[in-house]
């Protein structure tokens, strides 16, 4: 039991010994000295903060330039039967997002049916067809082509009652 405790004690006198006073530093002292006697650089001021006059953005509630153009058709209201939402229909998935948060970004066939890929807000791509239902405007698709996909909405006329409006959902980035 002795011989850990007296390794222990050897142990410890070679690490105080390592912190002995009488150690040469005066290669660091050397080295110290050139450092300091070297010519102070010098730094050059900063220029002149110009100010600037403030600009307020006003277009804010403007459509945004980033986002893709869409084709609005108006639709003469028809004196015949009077247009109104199904609002005991389900809603559809794409139909949380606006028009202008929806993209086509591509066409699929399966056999005679022709699909129309969309992209949502959120970056989820969804296949839908013509009678599909997207945009907050309780908007059916009317048909899928190639270079976009014709749809009718049911909008308010701003008198209280309902009027369809065509829309052009263009494919995005071409056509």
């Amino acid at each position: 039991m002795r011989a850990p405790g007296i390794l222990m004690s050897a142990f410890v006198l070679v690490m105080l010994g390592g912190c002995s006073p009488d150690m040469d530093y005066a290669d660091l002292n050397a080295f110290m000295d050139e450092v300091d006697a070297r010519p102070k650089g010098r730094v050059e001021p900063l220029p002149p903060i110009e100010t600037f006059k403030p600009f307020k953005y006003l277009a804010s509630n403007k459509r945004s330039p980033f986002d893709p153009p869409v084709v609005l058709k108006q639709v003469d209201r028809q004196d015949g039967p009077k247009v109104t939402p199904d609002f005991n229909r389900v809603k559809q998935f794409l139909e949380q997002y606006t028009i202008g948060r929806l993209a086509m970004v591509g066409t699929l066939a399966q056999g005679p049916v022709k699909y129309a890929l969309i992209q949502d807000g959120d970056g989820g791509v969804h296949r839908v067809q013509p009678g599909d239902f997207m945009g907050t405007d309780h908007g059916r698709i009317l048909a899928v082509n190639d270079t976009g996909i014709e749809l009718i909405e049911i909008v308010p006329d701003g008198t209280g009652g309902w009027v369809e409006r065509e829309r052009t959902v263009s494919l995005a980035g071409g056509a």
